[in-house]
């Protein structure tokens, strides 16, 4: 039975609206079919909840990028959710995800299981080396003349994602970027907010001009900034 569903590779049309409006918009009954019946079959949904992966999915359709770059590719399971949504709509995008070297201690750093949710998959590109840093030497090195999208993970907390949103917003000002990792809840919570923090702090200080949506319903929280 399961390998009648990974074998069930059924595409779709591509769920943008055409019309004249300028919002982001997507069809989510064609983002909600292919949810359900070709993505949660292979990758669940834990870390990455049904609104997540409705905004993983609406937004990498709506900006169609070039390249997507993440990183902490763990298992790969983000990169596997990217590399299937691509698949599925026909969106030409190359996908590169960036892990810490094995001689660098992470507590999730899955060693030999690092990546291989997407292993034998030739459009999804693994490096080991610094996530911000690999990401940037490949655009200076390729040079793309559409969007980038980065998936940035927000566990690390305040300093790291709001270092790696100001210098992607500041490198990239055309970037796409999509935050894990960003509810916000009140203090009594004792949540971490330093991701929302940040990005909140990062766009209302030097970036106010960019759009901003959330999942903002419930842990863990996704952010999507554009402009």
């Amino acid at each position: 039975m399961l390998n009648k569903l990974f074998n069930q590779k059924k595409t779709y049309n591509n769920p943008c609206i055409s019309h004249s409006g300028s919002e982001f918009e997507v069809n989510n009954w064609i983002v909600s079919d292919f949810i359900v019946n070709r993505l949660t079959p292979i990758v669940g949904f834990h870390p990455f909840p049904l609104n997540e992966l409705m905004l993983m999915t609406s937004s990498v359709c709506y900006f169609k990028p070039e390249f997507i770059f993440e990183w902490g590719t763990n298992i790969g399971k983000s990169a596997r959710i990217f590399y299937e949504i691509t698949d599925a709509f026909g969106i030409q995008t190359e996908i590169h995800s960036i892990d810490l070297p094995d001689d660098v201690y992470h507590n999730e750093h899955p060693q030999n299981d690092r990546g291989k949710m997407v292993k034998g998959i030739s459009k999804v590109i693994l490096h080991q080396a610094d996530g911000l840093k690999c990401s940037f030497d490949l655009i200076n090195q390729r040079k793309p003349k559409g969007r980038v999208l980065f998936f940035v993970d927000g566990d690390h907390g305040y300093e790291s994602v709001k270092n790696e949103l100001e210098t992607i917003l500041k490198n990239a000002p055309n970037a796409v970027v999509l935050l894990h990792d960003t509810f916000y809840q009140s203090a009594e919570s004792n949540y971490n907010i330093g991701p929302y923090s940040a990005v909140k702090d990062v766009l209302e200080r030097s970036y106010p001009d960019y759009q901003v949506i959330s999942t903002n319903m419930g842990l863990p929280g996704m952010t999507l900034v554009y402009k």
